[in-house]
């Protein structure tokens, strides 16, 4: 931090000590994302064990509302960066994101503070509990909706809010200002999240929900509080015309020129170009979009200053390449969705670490919900160690400066996924049969004589692939992306977890729908040492392997990826702080 500092403290004095921006607004900025991360993911930690204990919901539909939950969570950022770019920029969809958040983390704290907000308390060893009824659940789904909302105000914007303080593209040390900046960015983030899976989530289990949920909804304040207070210290950027606008005028183009004739190879002349462009002409790759950039009549439909007079009947050969770039990166994108599934696996891991041996030292034991940490602590040393070490020695191999090409990391990733789940199905059959032999079979509440720290693997495992495939999908979106369209990676790999929950919730509900005909028990029973969780487990492990093979197909009828591409002038002056951004992703700021 004392580099960064002194560096943009030279900055600061040659323009001036009045000037907004700067390091003088971080403790604002990262305070914002670093208390809304800590009581958003402290929330999610443990709450299947909520939604079982006080709502009574079984464990396939306690598993259910969070896929559905994640899959909001999901969608949200996409939304939110949509407003941002398009309508009302960074500052207001933080501002109105923090608010949401905290009103729905206030909401989710009083279903634990009114007992009227849940059902009425029971034994559930020796009673049968009551369901909770419509105006309780709505009240609890509603927060969760609203939590989600105003999640994804925050987490789209607030990296990019950041950078907007310190970018100084005149400034020659702009580059390491930027660098410094994303480093301290992501440390806090990634303490952030270790904080809600450890400290938020032990207060939860020791403490009560009551204060288990009132200190997330405190730091939610304290964020929306700090964010506000820097309000007249930030660089505010305003919003620009959005980058789904040009995709939609390039469909609009194509649709009207489509009895268009394709002018002879080689006369660029009758593609509209932008001014200094060099890009020529259109790729022959999903040729039929080359339309949207075929000129009729040069003196009608283009400007003295070369440009279109309607957007939306002749678009510029670079914005029918950034939408061919997007179309072509969607197969390969898709493989993403059952990873998603496979690393958002929370629920039924915590009821397993719930049902076996924590204690680690005397009477203390580890709460189920924090071995999520052990995911967290793989990823994290797994990708300190390929930056600063394994990356030389892997390059003398493969003849890549970056060691392992994209595609390589990606699919490493898928695999290392299926093998996770297959370690997941191994120790829950071991489970489910030391608990048979120590006569628990009808007790689902009995603790297994067996050490939870066997679920350690399986959560390393998925750690694992998560650190190779989230960060090899977000480089490669980058890579194949003009810089104007960085924000679209980031949004593909959002949506592709969102899609990734919805078909976790439906995998859940069809296996639980099937294996209980006939009367048989389920296998995602709500006593799990009568059910079958390891056949859930290796469901999921076949579809990966599925998803293994897929993806070799996609990556071979892609073709190569990791040849630098130039876009636009533009481009090549904005490349090295892409770079910057390319290095920094971390799917721990955008999966959690």
């Amino acid at each position: 931090m004392d580099q960064l500092s002194a560096v943009e403290s030279e900055s600061v004095t040659t323009r001036g000590s009045t000037q907004k921006g700067g390091l003088k607004t971080m403790p604002f900025i990262i305070a914002n994302e670093s208390f809304e991360r800590v009581a958003s993911v402290g929330l999610r930690a443990n709450m299947i064990l909520y939604l079982k204990t006080e709502y009574h919901f079984s464990n396939a539909t306690g598993a259910n509302i969070m896929f559905l939950w994640g899959a909001i969570l999901g969608f949200m950022p996409t939304l939110g960066a949509f407003l941002s770019d398009s309508y009302l920029g960074r500052f207001r969809v933080i501002a109105i994101g923090s608010v949401i958040s905290l009103i729905g983390m206030t909401m989710l704290w009083l279903t634990a503070v009114f007992p009227s907000a849940r059902p009425i308390s029971c034994e559930p060893k020796v009673e049968i509990c009551a369901k909770p009824h419509a105006a309780q659940i709505t009240f609890l789904f509603v927060s969760f909706a609203i939590m989600s909302i105003g999640s994804g105000g925050i987490r789209p914007c607030s990296l990019a809010f950041g950078a907007d303080q310190f970018d100084r593209p005149e400034n020659p040390k702009n580059a390491k200002i930027l660098q410094r900046f994303f480093n301290w960015y992501y440390v806090s983030v990634g303490i952030s999240v270790m904080l809600s899976v450890t400290v938020i989530v032990y207060i939860q289990t020791v403490k009560g929900w009551i204060l288990g949920f009132g200190i997330p909804a405190g730091l939610m304040l304290s964020s929306a509080a700090m964010f506000f207070l820097g309000s007249s210290l930030y660089i505010k950027v305003k919003a620009n015309k959005s980058l789904f606008t040009g995709f939609f005028q390039v469909v609009s183009a194509c649709y009207k020129n489509k009895d268009l004739a394709f002018p002879p190879k080689n006369s660029n002349k009758w593609f509209h170009c932008k001014k200094g462009s060099k890009i020529l002409a259109p790729s022959d790759k999903i040729r039929f979009l080359n339309k949207a950039c075929i000129m009729r009549n040069t003196e009608n439909d283009v400007s003295p200053a070369e440009v279109s007079i309607d957007p939306w009947s002749l678009c510029t050969v670079k914005q029918v390449e950034e939408l061919k770039a997007l179309i072509k990166v969607l197969p390969i994108w898709s493989t993403g969705i059952v990873i998603a599934v496979t690393v958002n696996q929370h629920s039924f891991p915590v009821l397993q670490a719930n049902s076996m041996d924590r204690h680690v030292i005397g009477k203390f034991s580890i709460p189920p919900g924090s071995f999520d940490v052990f995911a967290l602590l793989a990823l994290t040393i797994w990708v300190a160690l390929y930056d600063q070490i394994l990356v030389r020695q892997i390059s003398k191999f493969t003849k890549l400066p970056q060691g392992l090409s994209l595609k390589q990391r990606m699919g490493i990733g898928l695999f290392l996924s299926c093998i996770g789940m297959v370690v997941s199905a191994i120790v829950e059959r071991n489970r489910r049969n030391a608990a048979i032999n120590q006569g628990l079979s009808r007790n689902p509440y009995g603790v297994v004589n067996m050490s939870a720290f066997w679920l350690v693997p399986q959560y390393s495992l998925l750690g694992l692939a998560e650190a190779f495939n989230a960060i090899g999908q977000i480089e490669f979106y980058y890579s194949q992306f003009p810089k104007s369209m960085a924000s679209i990676g980031v949004a593909l790999f959002a949506l592709g977890s969102a899609i990734g929950n919805l078909i976790g919730s439906l995998i859940v509900s069809v296996v639980n729908k099937w294996s209980k005909q006939g009367g048989r028990v389920s296998w995602v029973a709500n006593n799990l040492n009568q059910g079958h969780y390891d056949y859930y487990y290796w469901i999921l492990a076949i579809l990966s392997l599925g998803n293994c093979f897929y993806f070799l197909v996609c990556s071979w009828a892609y073709g190569p990826c990791d040849e630098p591409k130039v876009w636009d002038d533009e481009d090549e002056e904005e490349v090295q702080d892409e770079e910057i951004v390319k290095g920094s992703s971390s799917p721990i700021l955008t999966s959690r």
